[in-house]
């Protein structure tokens, strides 16, 4: 397996609200925080280290899909009691998605918009959903998906690590194939690249490095509107 990650501020923002743990060959987090001033900094750092403490302790863990919505849980706790402690802080949340590698099982949990994509046979399948209000109104039918790309209330999350005392953190596991791809990334990748312009770039014949540099500089190219950060997995064949 081969994997690289990049984070880059995007050509708007003044600072970098995501976040991301890199840990080859096993723990791989997204996180994209919100808040006013500093606050999203904080909260997606926060979010990363605290997953990447929990899962460190555990490493005789049996059941990882468990052990990464417990690590979510763990930091909701600390993010949310953060912004009821500090005032700057106040509000202040994140998404999270993670993937824990053991051998060929992938084990995911996620919380918020960041994305994890499944590569497999020239195919690009959203392995989690997002928890937010254009995604409800394009899965009741309200909207189509090409409404939901410049929805103007496409940013306004349903769900968020630390917002609340209580999160309900979604999860799966599935097995991997010799040749797939997995991407965990933010929605500064996804507001600015359509999913078939993900699909091409990610199935070009590169290296991980080349194939998130020229993701994450697309998506500059774009607009870069938001952080972008990209997480990508190479099984070979």
């Amino acid at each position: 397996m081969q994997a690289f990650a990049q984070s880059d501020i995007g050509m708007v923002r003044k600072t970098n609200e995501d976040s991301f743990v890199f840990l080859p060959p096993h723990l791989f987090v997204v996180a994209d925080g919100m808040g006013g001033h500093v606050a999203g900094e904080i909260a997606s750092s926060l979010g990363a280290n605290t997953i990447r403490e929990c899962i460190a302790k555990n490493s005789d863990q049996s059941d990882w899909e468990q052990a990464l919505k417990e690590a979510i849980i763990e930091a909701n706790t600390s993010i949310y009691q953060m912004s009821q402690s500090q005032s700057e802080c106040q509000g202040m949340g994140t998404t999270v998605t993670a993937v824990y590698l053991d051998n060929t099982e992938v084990y995911w949990s996620h919380v918020g918009d960041s994305r994890l994509y499944l590569i497999r046979e020239n195919s690009l399948h959203q392995i989690t959903s997002d928890h937010s209000l254009v995604w409800e109104l394009m899965q009741n039918g309200s909207i189509t998906s090409e409404e939901a790309q410049v929805h103007p209330h496409r940013n306004i999350l349903t769900r968020a690590v630390g917002t609340s005392d209580t999160l309900k953190v979604d999860s799966g596991k599935f097995l991997s194939h010799l040749g797939d791809n997995l991407l965990l990334c933010t929605d500064g990748l996804t507001n600015m690249l359509s999913e078939d312009n993900i699909l091409s770039i990610c199935t070009q014949p590169d290296n991980p490095e080349t194939i998130v540099n020229t993701l994450v500089e697309q998506a500059r190219q774009a607009g870069g509107h938001d952080n972008i950060t990209a997480i990508l997995l190479q099984f070979g064949n």
